[in-house]
């Protein structure tokens, strides 16, 4: 059973809650099992890590997942918080739109 999420690779979200919150920045990855997004800049946790044959050890910075509740959509007009909904255009397709200002978001 996979669990359809609002939020897709490659889109623009603000963080609401959290120790990262009022951060803005791209989705990297979404993992839908765990309801979980990567987005770039927020969540950054440092990773301890030894050495191997073809990469240097050290103390690697990367972004951790962070939870999809936690994460709002930004409304493409107004650069605001929105939540989405779904609607079918003429020719058929399913698309989504921001709530806040009911402008489409996939092209």
């Amino acid at each position: 059973m996979t669990n359809k999420l609002k939020i897709r690779k490659g889109d623009r979200v603000k963080v609401i809650t959290g120790r990262s919150k009022g951060k803005v920045g791209d989705v990297l990855r979404v993992l839908p099992v765990e309801q979980r997004v990567v987005v770039s800049g927020v969540n950054v946790i440092k990773r301890h890590t030894k050495p191997s044959r073809t990469e240097a050890g050290g103390i690697i910075e990367r972004e951790a997942s962070i939870h999809v509740s936690n994460v709002a959509l930004l409304d493409p007009k107004s650069d605001k918080p929105t939540k989405v909904g779904f609607k079918f255009l003429e020719d058929g397709r399913k698309v989504r739109f921001a709530r806040a200002s009911g402008e489409t978001i996939d092209r």
